[in-house]
């Protein structure tokens, strides 16, 4: 549901993927973002009328993403493909942060586009390396991409995380990524993407920098 930059890429991009995909926007304007290529169903309405998601094709849907202007009409509409429709893949774009919380705890997932984009803009204006790459919504973990430090190479992966009390996602190696092992023995060049709690993080930082003699 939204037919504006947001919905229309997602559109795009699911399509670009093989997937069939409906749009409902309450401006038949709006389909125009599409562009000439969609081969999709555009529904002229709103999100939450049942009669306009029944002919949008919610009853054999396999996801529901409400993408509009108002946080009201993308929660409402959200809820209802949950609870009445079933659906179980359902997100909604939320401007509002408090809101979005609140919607997280009944179970509505959501991407709250402000605190996102405000994050995302940050990192680009602070010192590398003193924001981190991601935060999960509670603000309680947080991803961190580093490149290996020297005093670390030749060392295991699980020596890594009980010095530094960090959980090594994957790791990008000559251009390539790698789901990381215990016994993956780091090497020179090595892209790390870490998970740390925020409230440890610089701990997990000067055990990083001090290396394994610090164990």
């Amino acid at each position: 549901m939204g037919c504006g930059r947001v919905g229309s890429t997602l559109t795009r991009s699911l399509e670009e993927r093989g997937h069939t995909t409906a749009v409902i926007d309450s401006n038949p304007d709006a389909f125009r973002r599409l562009g000439p290529g969609f081969s999709g169903v555009t529904v002229t309405g709103m999100g939450f009328d049942r009669e306009v998601l029944i002919k949008a094709g919610i009853e054999r849907a396999d996801a529901f993403a409400a993408v509009s202007s108002g946080d009201n009409s993308n929660i409402i509409s959200a809820r209802v493909a949950r609870e009445q429709f079933k659906v179980d893949n359902v997100v909604a774009r939320i401007y509002d942060p408090g809101r979005a919380e609140v919607y997280e705890r009944l179970g509505v997932p959501t991407v709250a586009t402000v605190p996102w984009a405000a994050d995302q803009v940050l990192r680009r204006l602070v010192p590398a390396g003193t924001e981190p790459a991601w935060r999960d919504q509670s603000g309680d973990v947080r991803l961190d991409t580093i490149y290996a430090p020297f005093s670390w190479i030749g060392h295991k992966i699980a020596e890594l995380e009980e010095a530094a009390g960090v959980r090594v996602a994957y790791l990008t190696r000559l251009g390539s990524g790698l789901i990381a092992q215990p016994e993956t023995v780091i090497q020179e060049g090595d892209y790390l993407s870490l998970f740390m709690r925020e409230d440890a993080a610089q701990q997990a930082h000067d055990a990083l920098g001090a290396g394994p003699e610090a164990e």
